[in-house]
């Protein structure tokens, strides 16, 4: 990998005790899991560095770095794995378990996060793979859980559910949105499906467990679906789900919708993130509005469902096109925007 990449500061506390708490263990194979910032002051202060993330958008920032191995071999024969806690317990209960099955028997954990999003159910979670578990002194509020001597634990396993009122199978891996549920912005979504424009190619972006994609093809057997998400665990589940119903639907793990070509789709459907792990985000969303206005074909149309007291009216308006509320409940209002040439 280039050294030319300078390495960011370390501004969040919960990186800096991390790193402080592994430094004397910090010897054979280090993997690093879902903390970018870590892994890149660790580039050339270990023997082997190993990285798994499960975000695109976080991956682009390892200029060169192709990341092509699945998370078990990633873990092969691990001595040390450095993690930022998940704030899903089934994301937790499932990295636990991979680590415990391919690291080396005897692999040191050390997962931090903040003391606001941490609770005495992680410490039951990581129970579950290892022997051994105790967490480290608070500081600038945050904490490290180690844990050691793992256990004999079966393969991870993904959430499958059956959803009577769509008729359609749901399979989800932990940590991915909702679960193996319908949430209420994916309900409201689905409600206006009945007044969705003619599309031959459609993007779900943000896809999730794969719903408004599944049901956009079950629309238009014969148009070309594409499922996109930034996470990996929900390309995952998306891929699943397709496979479980028998649809045929693209998949696309990426953060930009960068493998689709501008000017390309008729119609994106659009259930932007609300938060991004803690407070409400509106910049994300706004982000992928823009993102999506120039995937669409001139006079495409953007549906997007969306937390009503948040207002992306206006956003919608400019950054794509004239804009009419297609249903507004209390809590969600959709909205179909039309690319203007």
């Amino acid at each position: 990998m280039s050294t030319a990449q300078t390495s960011p500061p370390l501004s969040d506390a919960s990186d800096r005790l991390l790193l402080d708490e592994a430094a004397p263990l910090l010897a054979g194979t280090v993997v690093v899991v879902d903390a970018p910032t870590v892994a890149m002051r660790l580039r050339g202060e270990v023997a082997e560095l190993r990285i798994f993330l499960d975000s695109a958008s976080q991956r682009r920032q390892f200029i060169g770095r192709v990341f092509d191995r699945s998370l078990e071999d990633t873990l092969a024969d691990a001595d040390v794995v450095l993690l930022r806690l998940p704030k899903a317990l089934d994301r937790l209960d499932d990295l636990a378990a991979q680590i415990a099955r391919h690291a080396k028997p005897s692999v040191q954990l050390l997962a931090s996060g903040r003391l606001k999003y941490m609770t005495l159910s992680m410490n039951a979670v990581l129970g579950r793979s290892f022997g051994g578990v105790r967490a480290s002194l608070a500081r600038q509020k945050s904490r490290v859980l180690f844990a050691s001597s793992p256990l004999d634990v079966p393969a991870p396993a993904p959430t499958h559910n059956h959803l009577p009122d769509l008729q359609l199978d749901i399979v989800a891996w932990g940590g991915v949105f909702a679960g193996a549920t319908l949430d209420i912005g994916t309900r409201a979504m689905l409600a206006t499906y009945d007044s969705l424009p003619p599309f031959e190619t459609a993007i779900d972006f943000g896809c999730g467990t794969g719903i408004l994609a599944a049901e956009l093809k079950r629309a238009r057997p014969s148009a070309r679906v594409i499922a996109s998400d930034d996470s990996r665990i929900a390309i995952d589940s998306a891929r699943d789900t397709f496979a479980a119903n028998g649809l045929d639907i693209e998949v696309a793990h990426e953060a930009t919708l960068s493998g689709q070509s501008d000017n390309s789709a008729d119609l994106i459907v659009l259930n932007p993130p609300f938060h991004s792990g803690g407070p409400v985000e509106r910049n994300l969303a706004q982000a992928m509005i823009i993102l999506a206005a120039r995937k669409l074909k001139p006079g495409g149309e953007l549906r997007t469902v969306w937390n009503s007291h948040l207002g992306y009216g206006p956003v919608l308006r400019r950054e794509v096109g004239p804009t009419r509320q297609v249903s507004r409940t209390p809590k969600f209002t959709v909205t179909a925007s039309v690319r203007r040439p």
